[in-house]
């Protein structure tokens, strides 16, 4: 049973990355389905906040339950508890704190949400499971250059998502409406600071796990939000005369 479960983490590694090439493929195509984006005809949407806290709630519920809630056998050492508790940390940022910081953000479609929840369930599982049950490390792993490197990266990537989010939020007075060009932090550089603190983060933590499953993630992460990220960029320049030019998509000075 143990083998084919380690099988199993390996071929939904595999399948991740294939299904983060189609998506990206689709996104590149028709476009992000949700936020100033999504169709006003859809008859089914969440609230803004509801949905982030519903859609993300897996990779953190459903880690506690495979991962701490069980007999977690590589749990006794102190790589695996690490990097288990790197993704923990940021899920639980990002299902229970986030969503209650959002100000008026535009509904999400139903079918968005659902996909993002099935994904994140997928996900959490594939993490948690590895890490919890099959991952092996040494116990100096965590003094590898790869890992202090990738926590540095995560660390960091972490911080950024967080103020750029924090500037977006503010962006708006009470009582305003519209929309209006960020400033400040890392958006001085780029459109999408916020997605490039992502990419830096979930990179970060690939490079520290040195596995499929960790670097699956990484590239699902970019898949999904490379386009979203162009889909922004190209909306600003459209939208705002005065939108800096030299600003770049997603990573500063290059693209």
């Amino acid at each position: 049973m143990e083998l084919a479960e380690r099988f199993l983490l390996d071929a939904l590694a595999y399948l991740e990355c294939a299904l983060g090439c189609l998506t990206f493929v689709g996104l590149t195509l028709r476009g992000s389905p949700y936020g100033r984006y999504a169709s006003q005809r859809s008859a089914w949407r969440v609230a803004a906040p509801t949905a982030w806290a519903v859609q993300e709630l897996p990779s953190l519920a459903v880690p506690l339950f495979v991962g701490v809630g069980t007999a977690a056998e590589r749990l006794r050492h102190w790589p695996n508890r690490v990097l288990l508790a790197m993704f923990l940390v940021h899920y639980l940022q990002r299902s229970l704190i986030f969503p209650f910081l959002i100000r008026g953000g535009k509904p999400t479609p139903l079918y968005s949400c659902v996909i993002a929840f099935i994904f994140c369930t997928y996900n959490g599982y594939l993490q948690s499971r590895y890490l919890s049950q099959y991952a092996v490390y040494a116990d100096d792993w965590v003094t590898d250059p790869r890992f202090l490197t990738g926590f540095v990266l995560w660390f960091i990537g972490m911080l950024i998502n967080i103020h750029s989010d924090h500037i977006l939020r503010n962006l708006r007075q009470p009582g305003e409406t519209g929309y209006k060009i960020p400033r400040g932090g890392l958006f001085e550089y780029v459109s999408a600071a916020n997605y490039f603190g992502e990419v830096v983060e979930w990179c970060g933590y690939g490079l520290a796990s040195w596995s499929v499953q960790g670097w699956a993630f990484a590239l699902f992460t970019i898949c999904v939000l490379l386009p979203r990220a162009q889909e922004h960029h190209q909306w600003y320049l459209e939208k705002f005369e005065d939108y800096p030019k030299f600003r770049k998509i997603i990573i500063p000075f290059l693209f």
